[in-house]
């Protein structure tokens, strides 16, 4: 059973000393309104509605593309053992969410034909880029005093549950386009006859853990860089182009993290998703207030 290296963990330096801990933190935590202001009645925001996921094992195939001997081959399945509870928004954030970023001059608009409106409040944030919502979980950490921020791909799969896509082709073939075709042309059947227009919270219903439209027609941007991974005899490479994510809905796809709209054409590796959105998970570890003041 193996563990997972992209979940957060401790700083070794962070085991020198409960004792000592707990005095910095209440220390810093004195100190930090004249630090970083504080966060007032005045510009606080309501936190998001979360679930809590509880601790279990699961399945969990790897992202990337994965070649053996020169030939594609499917991702490997792991089992993965969590031993921490993960907390995360129960629902994408809204437009009237990121509008409010928008309105304090910190976070961009969204592409123009997504541009949030009063009336559409409550539909998911789409035309949202990666470095988007990593601003936006900035703003609503600064904001609300808590620490937010996007998901790996890992935990998105560990929240997701039974909605969380397979990739696997199972298919090997010394011409690699014809797994990318058989790849290509499920993503498309996934997607055929299905309404890429937004839709209010709540609309594709809830998994087995209460998590709210995951797999509807909102990709979710993660934390996780695309990368190809090679195999043979004697060695394995491995390349991490950061800078490209993934996105995780009905299928994966990888995106360049500047994109806003994938309709443009912009999809790395797989196909295009019909609207990129997001959803954030909380860092509830009991040192992470001191983290925050010492970054």
């Amino acid at each position: 059973m193996a563990s997972l290296s992209d979940w957060p963990h401790a700083s070794l330096t962070l085991l020198a000393g409960p004792s000592v801990l707990v005095v910095l933190t209440a220390g810093m935590l004195a100190l930090a309104p004249a630090k970083t202001g504080g966060v007032s009645e005045s510009v606080a925001v309501s936190a998001p509605q979360t679930v809590v996921i509880e601790p279990r094992a699961y399945s969990y195939r790897a992202p990337g593309e994965y070649s053996q001997d020169g030939y594609a081959v499917d991702a490997p399945l792991r089992t993965i053992e969590v031993t921490r509870p993960l907390t995360i928004m129960k629902y994408q954030v809204s437009r009237g969410d990121y509008a409010r970023c928008v309105q304090a001059g910190v976070c961009a608009s969204p592409e123009p034909e997504f541009t949030p409106v009063v009336e559409d409040a409550d539909m998911p944030a789409t035309g949202i880029s990666f470095d988007d919502a990593n601003i936006y979980a900035k703003w609503l950490s600064d904001r609300t005093g808590d620490a937010w921020r996007l998901p790996t791909d890992a935990q998105l799969a560990f929240a997701a549950g039974a909605r969380f896509p397979d990739d696997a082709i199972s298919t090997v073939s010394s011409n690699p386009a014809k797994r990318w075709l058989e790849k290509y042309r499920r993503e498309i059947a996934s997607s055929a006859g299905r309404d890429p227009v937004p839709k209010p919270r709540g609309h594709f219903g809830e998994n087995e853990f209460g998590l709210a439209d995951f797999g509807g027609n909102v990709w979710e941007w993660t934390t996780t860089c695309y990368r190809r991974v090679a195999e043979n005899e004697v060695a394995r490479t491995e390349a991490l182009p950061c800078g490209v994510q993934f996105v995780a809905g009905r299928h994966r796809a990888a995106m360049v993290s500047f994109i806003r709209n994938p309709k443009g054409g912009a999809c790395a590796v797989g196909a295009p998703p019909e609207n990129l959105g997001f959803r954030l998970v909380k860092d509830t570890r009991w040192y992470t207030s001191l983290l925050r003041l010492m970054r």
